[in-house]
């Protein structure tokens, strides 16, 4: 939520520059720390199978998500209501009938469009944003805030996911149709906001509350005015459709680079999964970002923000200035931990539908579960306690690592102490620890198979000091040998925890250590 309340620009109440507000003049509430920031996600759904010149989703998300930790900072009341007036406005829910019931919290749907036309031709070629626009959208995300405005869950549903529309009169061309199947992101095209909430409560059974819809042309100044996301890679990512080319480490991302980091999905075999979970990275960081540096506490940048918000957000007529003011203040005290990431899931990403093409179909029992635990309010991601230790940064996923300890010394639980310490640093590890033939080995050892060499560095570096030894043949599960000079495990992580397969991971997990 108040990822969505940042979407609406809300200048500062500490800006002095602002005209005085009418009942409380000066003193803005000083932002708390990790103040609400909820971006749409982000997230906004995958950009699947968009053309390669599409901006994606990503980019408006990255934008809402900014508005949003803007707003969250603690805002005049003068400044906000002012805003109203700049807000474009549309109206999603007129004559809608047979909803879903309502649930608990807050649920925002919140929708990318394409904005090419908006794009200089300089930026155009620098950033390959080639193609003609289209009245389409490139993002589509559900963005839960819990009742107690203390979470805020968002939920990627892919563009092309396989969908079926209601009975509707084309925006475009005034011909009726009937009911009829399509990618998701044709609702917009032939309906507008309306048809695509309808859609959109007709898949997943919850009633949207609010809508917002942004264009991305301001995404790149805004990145810029925030003073650039800062996310790293373990691996080098380079993608020739978007010019992306960063080498494995840390990044400072100004707008233009954000840009292409958002919208690459020829860097790895993931492709639009792998591309929804790097945008949503990105959200995470900009929300950390914008809550720990202090950004939105300086009056000038935090208007530069806004200003360069303001021409790229609509939203309903019922999510006006007074509930957006409501939603930052209850919602004082978010972080990137506050937020949880994830997408709807599939069971087949290439659907083949006759007239429409490949589509994105979803899971139907998995999906069902998630927006069940969505209605019900409930978290998405298991609890775990937060901590301050830093994960070092590999380039498989534990999760997606399975192992098969040894103990290979005499030291008495050596093997199940080193299975425990690396299943709770995410590996699939046997849970039963065996002994090794031999009970005098002196240096850890890790067998692999040379087709998983990958994985394997990933778990050679959460045991220091350990040998590689390649064994032709083995298979995916790794072996590891306890040997006399282990003195631990060092807690490892992913840039993507599930690389392509589903899963939900908060804000704080994602972000660079």
């Amino acid at each position: 939520m108040g990822l969505l309340c940042r979407l609406f620009p809300q200048p500062p109440a500490e800006v002095s520059f602002v005209p005085t507000p009418p009942r409380r003049p000066v003193p803005p509430r000083p932002p708390a720390p990790g103040r609400p920031r909820r971006a749409p996600a982000p997230a906004r759904a995958p950009a699947p199978g968009v053309r390669r010149v599409r901006p994606r989703w990503g980019m408006r998300m990255a934008t809402t998500l900014s508005v949003l930790v803007l707003a969250a900072g603690g805002i005049g009341h003068a400044v906000v209501t002012s805003l109203d007036t700049e807000i474009g406005r549309v109206d999603p829910f007129k004559d809608m009938k047979n909803r879903p019931a309502p649930g608990h919290g807050t649920n925002i749907l919140v929708v990318g469009t394409d904005g090419r036309d908006k794009i200089t031709p300089r930026e155009k070629e620098k950033y390959r944003l080639g193609g003609a626009p289209c009245r389409c959208t490139d993002t589509i995300m559900l963005v839960h805030i819990s009742a107690d405005r203390k979470r805020a869950s968002m939920v990627s549903l892919p563009r092309d996911s396989y969908a079926v529309i209601p009975p509707h009169t084309d925006a475009t061309t005034g011909k009726h149709h009937h009911t009829h199947p399509v990618k998701l992101n044709a609702a917009y095209a032939e309906g507008g906001p309306s048809l695509t909430v309808r859609t959109v409560e007709h898949m997943t059974g919850i009633k949207i509350d609010h809508y917002l819809e942004l264009d991305f042309t301001s995404f790149m100044r805004t990145v810029d005015a925030i003073g650039g996301v800062e996310i790293c890679t373990a691996k080098p990512m380079k993608d020739a459709y978007t010019g992306l080319d960063l080498p494995a480490g840390t990044h400072k991302l100004d707008g233009g680079g954000a840009l292409q980091y958002v919208r690459s999905r020829h860097v790895d075999g993931a492709s639009d999964l792998g591309r929804m979970q790097r945008q949503q990275r990105f959200m995470a960081a900009l929300i950390d970002q914008a809550t720990s540096n202090g950004t939105m506490l300086n009056p000038v940048k935090f208007q530069q923000v806004i200003t360069s918000m303001l021409s790229s957000v609509r939203a309903d007529q019922g999510f006006g200035a007074e509930q957006m003011l409501a939603l930052s203040k209850a919602m004082r005290g978010f972080t990137a931990a506050s937020s949880e990431f994830t997408s709807v899931p599939v069971s087949d990403t290439s659907f083949p539908v006759k007239g429409i093409g490949s589509t994105v179909k979803w899971d139907p029992v998995k999906a069902k579960k998630l927006f069940a635990a969505v209605r019900d309010d409930k978290p998405l991601a298991p609890y775990a306690p937060r901590s301050s230790v830093r994960k070092k940064l590999v380039e498989v996923s534990p999760q997606q690592i399975r192992v098969q300890v040894y103990n290979g010394t005499r030291v008495h639980g050596l093997g199940a102490r080193i299975d425990a310490a690396l299943r709770a640093t995410g590996f699939r590890t046997s849970a039963t620890a065996l002994n090794w033939a031999r009970r005098d080995v002196a240096r850890t050892i890790v067998w692999f198979d040379p087709r998983w060499d990958r994985s394997a560095r990933s778990l050679a570096t959460a045991l220091p000091g350990c040998e590689l030894r390649p064994v032709e043949g083995q298979g995916a599960t790794f072996k590891v040998t306890a040997g006399a000079n282990f003195v631990g495990v060092l807690p490892v992580r992913a840039e993507d925890a599930f690389q392509g397969e589903f899963g939900v991971v908060t804000g704080d997990q994602v972000v660079c250590a």
